[in-house]
């Protein structure tokens, strides 16, 4: 198969490593470094202890990978725009592209550059990893990688995706309905993780704290109704307790949302509240305090730090 994949940071480095092995697969970066350490070295992935080396193409653009069968995007969300532009020439109009970037609305993006919404794919991933640094990437843990099409039909290409993936290490599951996985994980993300970065606080705080755990609830109650209307299936105590759960067994930890506000960077939160927002707006349903959390995280990008 014929992969481009966007992005060359930890995720992207562990799947357009390990598909090197028996796919043609060229990574597009912009940052020069990378690209030049990754041609001159391969893409190093350090996975219990032990270093594997694969050699992937890497480049800019895509310019010299032809048309692609299967475009992975997996740059951060507030950056999908300009990458899928920067890869337009290897998308054909039998080109999928698929994303399993944090979050949820990614096929409205995608939608502008796909052939068609029957050549999206959505999805998950367990894996994990993180940029020991440039070019070597520590594979924290596997597990599997989720992908449906939004309209759930069936797709050969989608058995076509699993059983390359699964041929180079990742295990892959199909589902007719994959909008509901994404929503069980966007329900943390859009609850505990949105106020760790407007607390700039731990998650346990969340649940240590019976005033954050209130703005904490009226948030998933908030996400659960919008789920129940796309036709999606959540218990809202279940929820509830399962971010709780989180929440206590999470004493010194941080999520990526909350760093990011604390060092000056620019944040996901569009594709995090911002989907719940978006897809409330579109059925017509109050989400007061999405709306303020989205707004708070935007001022909260622009404050100016030290």
């Amino acid at each position: 198969m014929n992969i481009v994949v966007i992005g060359a940071g930890a995720m992207g480095s562990i799947y357009g490593g390990r598909l090197s092995l028996k796919n043609n697969v060229t990574l597009v970066d912009t940052n020069q470094a990378l690209i030049d350490k990754i041609s001159r070295d391969g893409v190093i992935l350090e996975e219990g202890g032990v270093e594997t080396v694969f050699h992937p193409a890497i480049a800019s653009d895509a310019s010299s990978a032809g048309t692609a069968d299967l475009v992975i995007l997996f740059t951060k969300a507030l950056y999908s725009v300009s990458a899928l532009e920067n890869v337009k020439q290897a998308i054909g109009k039998d080109t999928y592209l698929m994303t399993l970037q944090n979050g949820a609305g990614h096929e409205r993006i995608l939608s502008r550059f796909a052939p068609d919404e029957h050549h999206i794919i959505i999805g998950t991933t367990e894996d994990n990893g993180a940029v020991k640094s440039l070019g070597v990437i520590h594979h924290g843990g596997k597990g599997v990688t989720n992908i449906g099409k939004l309209d759930g039909s069936s797709d050969p290409f989608l058995n076509e995706v699993r059983d390359t993936f699964d041929a180079c290490g990742f295990d892959v599951r199909i589902h007719s309905n994959i909008q509901q996985l994404i929503w069980d994980k966007l329900m943390t993300n859009v609850s505990l993780s949105v106020l760790t970065a407007i607390l700039q606080c731990d998650m346990h705080y969340v649940s240590e704290s019976s005033d954050a755990f209130a703005v904490c609830r009226h948030l998933i109650h908030e996400t659960v109704e919008v789920a129940k209307a796309m036709g999606l299936d959540f218990d809202e105590e279940s929820v509830t307790e399962k971010v709780r759960s989180t929440s206590a067994s999470n004493k010194g930890g941080y999520t990526s949302i909350m760093m990011d506000i604390k060092n000056g960077r620019k944040t996901e939160v569009d594709t995090i509240s911002g989907a719940v927002v978006a897809k409330a707006h579109e059925l017509g349903i109050p989400v007061p305090h999405h709306e303020m959390a989205v707004s708070l995280i935007h001022a909260l990008e622009g404050v100016k730090r030290g």
